[in-house]
């Protein structure tokens, strides 16, 4: 490969290559420098001080720039002066981009020992931006063999971690097939499917290589993960040239090459983006998130590394993409408007750091609306590893970024909720980390992910979600117990929109695997209901039917109890007796009126299914079984025997019922035993009907019950009526009310 010969040549002087780069001055004062200012106005100490190390930079520069034959570092004073310079100013500042050129041909060529040049190359942290054409001159020493092969690994890993501060890529792109040729390297191999899976794109995935890659893949390297990561990118862009089966899960795809760097550009990128016009909130109206200290958290922002503030704030009105020329990107560092959006969404460029994706409001909109599945398989590789690498439970010595994790995980929750969709690296993370989970750390953050877990079968569920869990629910407090079936609340809640959304798009191809079936979608729903039921239970017996849990178990009920009108699946399941006898003899008002409402919508769901049913206008896939209308039937009996007709223990025929006989009955020596439990006698009632009492007996200080009946009781029902009870309205005009009629009838 042909190498520029202003590069190779050491006695050329320093040049500003194009308006991307600064100079020196200008970097030292941390901003484009400024003729006139910069005399008129009087230095200050700091001002001083930054000289000194301007200075002492551009010494260091010039001698590397200058050496010629290897020098030990032992022995020259010289060396280990520059090179300590270079070193402290790049872990404090960064390097401005004219040092790039000279370090990294001295630290290529071969002229220093590789003690030397492993340093140099880790001092190489950009203040602003890497030039293309130094990286582009670096590659071409690869192809002499001046280096040794520690160094060339060293600088594939530095070209990975800063390939989102390289000002530009296409003569990057250019030299794809120059990275291709370095798969045959067993120990350069993991690096280089990174570097080729940040460069792909869909003309790369069309080359005839591919044959080379699939061949090491299969039979030289074996089922590698970088080279799955690899081949599954240009699996997408080209299905017909990829025959082979990959894996589907796989948790970590690429080597971490960031270590030796990582603390340095996390400082810089935080005093960059703090002072850039780019970390300002987007149009949209959502805050941009804080600078963390953790990766992740960094990488949340939308890197500006294709051009720098003046030259975006300059090139404003040339930002627009040809709409007719099919060769041009729009780098996302540049997008800040929804319109710019609008104009580029064909030609947007995304960034390495797929976790910018995440916090910016824009580029989820474009995911929104261009299902661009390569994104969907950056984002999953990019997510998955960081999840493994840095959660606070399963890592040691990560408890101290306890707090940047929350962080994170909101972020993605949010990132969910703007999709209407889960990640599937986030559920493959919540599979693996929720055995080890103490329930305690981060807990609002993984039960709200919980709640975004896609559908999938029973089996997969049960062992890697519901036991998990279970296990945590009975042994935690009861608020632990209660943010639970909120989390499953809002888990059925987006799976039953994900089927209305379904049936609005059948046309949509997306989701055609066997558990996303209406089939599958039933049982697993119903497999969940069942679960929910179950622990709810045993929830209610361990906490003594406390009435702040049995509102979280009703309110999950609240939308099981209207699946088939609501969001049209054809599944209705009744809560266990373990739920509906605590909540009908529940000293709670409000606990009652749940349940009445609960009884009412489930009763005009079966009386919709069932006249559709025998209507018989289409062939139905599924019915409902007749188990659940008798227990229905078997539940509405016990109902209106306790709050109308005074007759639950003698007609409740639940197996689990308030069934009692008259002599154990009268052996409790409570009077009037039969009305204990009406809508006048129930505890959760008897504070209405003192009220009632003293509004229409004021002068009676005996708080007679046996008054409330003939015309008083239907006044009793509308001072109930207007005290906000509706579930309880529903109940009696819809239910009761039949229950009446149909006795007069027989009578």
């Amino acid at each position: 490969m042909q190498r520029r010969q202003g590069s190779k040549d050491s006695k050329q002087p320093l040049h500003v290559r194009n308006s991307n780069q600064t100079d020196l001055s200008a970097w030292r004062k941390g901003e484009r420098i400024d003729t006139e200012k910069s005399v008129q106005n009087h230095q200050s100490p700091s001002d001083q001080k930054n000289d000194s190390k301007h200075y002492s930079l551009e010494q260091a520069l010039s001698y590397f720039e200058k050496v010629q034959d290897r020098i030990s570092l032992k022995k020259s004073e010289l060396l280990q002066k520059h090179l300590s310079t270079v070193e402290s100013i790049a872990l404090q500042r960064g390097l401005p981009p004219e040092g790039f050129d000279i370090l990294l041909n001295v630290a290529l060529s071969g002229k220093l020992a590789d003690t030397v040049n492993t340093r140099l190359l880790k001092s190489l942290v950009p203040a602003s931006v890497v030039p293309e054409t130094s990286v582009v001159s670096a590659v071409s020493w690869l192809c002499v063999s001046k280096c040794s092969s520690n160094i060339q690994l060293l600088f594939l890993r530095w070209l990975i971690t800063m390939f989102d501060f390289i000002d530009h890529k296409d003569q990057l792109h250019a030299l794809y097939g120059f990275f291709f040729s370095f798969l045959h390297d067993e120990k350069m191999c993991p690096y280089v499917c990174h570097l080729l899976y940040l460069l792909t794109r869909k003309e790369n995935g069309e080359s005839i290589q591919l044959y080379e890659i699939k061949y090491h893949f299969g039979f030289y390297f074996g089922m590698q993960p970088h080279l799955q990561a690899l081949l599954s990118l240009y699996k997408l862009f080209c299905p017909e040239l990829v025959s082979i089966t990959l894996p589907g899960k796989m948790k970590t795809y690429f080597k971490n090459s960031e270590g030796p760097w990582k603390a340095a550009i996390n400082t810089i990128r935080r005093r960059n983006q703090a002072n850039s016009p780019m970390s300002q909130p987007l149009c949209l109206g959502t805050a941009q998130p804080q600078s963390r200290k953790r990766k992740w958290n960094t990488q949340l922002i939308v890197p500006a590394s294709s051009a720098n503030t003046q030259t975006l704030v300059g090139a404003k009105e040339k930002n627009r993409v040809d709409l007719y020329s099919t060769n041009e990107s729009f780098p996302v560092e540049q997008l800040q408007t929804f319109s710019q959006l609008l104009q580029n969404i064909h030609y947007l460029e995304f960034p390495s750091q797929m976790g910018s994706v995440l916090a910016n409001p824009l580029l989820l909109h474009y995911m929104n609306c261009i299902k661009d599945e390569s994104i969907y398989l950056r984002l999953y590789y990019w997510m998955g590893q960081t999840l493994q690498e840095e959660c606070t439970w399963c890592v040691v010595d990560n408890n101290q970024y306890e707090q940047e994790f929350k962080d994170f995980l909101e972020t993605v929750y949010k990132a969910e909720c703007f999709l209407q969709e889960g990640f599937l690296s986030c559920e493959e993370f919540l599979y693996r980390s929720l055995p080890l989970w103490d329930g305690f750390c981060c807990r609002s953050q993984i039960l709200r992910l919980v709640s975004w877990i896609p559908l999938s079968s029973f089996s997969e569920m049960k062992s890697h979600l519901y036991d998990p869990l279970a296990q945590l629910f009975f042994t935690s407090s009861l608020y632990f117990k209660c943010s639970v079936l909120e989390s499953l609340k809002e888990l059925l809640q987006n799976w039953l929109n994900w089927h209305v959304i379904q049936l609005d798009s059948e046309s949509d191809t997306q989701f055609c695997s066997l558990n996303t079936t209406l089939s599958g979608l039933v049982n697993g729903v119903a497999e969940l209901i069942h679960f929910v039921g179950w622990i709810s239970t045993v929830a209610l017996r361990l906490e003594n039917n406390r009435t702040f849990l049995l509102y979280f178990i009703l309110d999950f009920y609240e939308t099981v109890c209207d699946m088939y009108l609501r969001y049209n699946l054809p599944l209705l399941i009744m809560p266990p007796a373990g739920v509906f006898y605590p909540a009908l003899l529940s000293m709670d008002s409000v606990s009652l009126n749940q349940l009445c409402y609960i009884m009412y919508r489930y009763r005009t769901n079966l009386v919709a299914a069932k006249e559709n049913e025998l209507s018989k206008k289409k062939i139905q896939q599924f019915k409902f079984s007749s188990q659940t209308y008798q227990e229905y039937n078997q539940y509405i009996i016990a109902m209106v025997g306790c709050l109308w007709t005074s007759s639950a223990f003698q007609k409740d025929n639940h197996p689990q019922g308030v069934r009692l006989d008259d002599e154990l009955l009268k052996k409790t020596r409570v009077q009037e035993f039969k009305n204990s439990f009406n809508i006048v006698y129930h505890p959760a009632m008897m504070g209405y009907a003192v009220l009632f009492l003293q509004q229409a007996w004021p002068d009676d200080t005996t708080f007679n019950f046996s008054l409330i009946k003939g015309k008083k009781w239907n006044w009793y029902l509308e001072y109930l009526y207007a005290q906000g009870l509706k579930g309880l309205k529903l109940f009696i005009e819809s239910s009761i009310n039949r229950v009446s009629q149909a006795s007069q009838n027989k009578a």
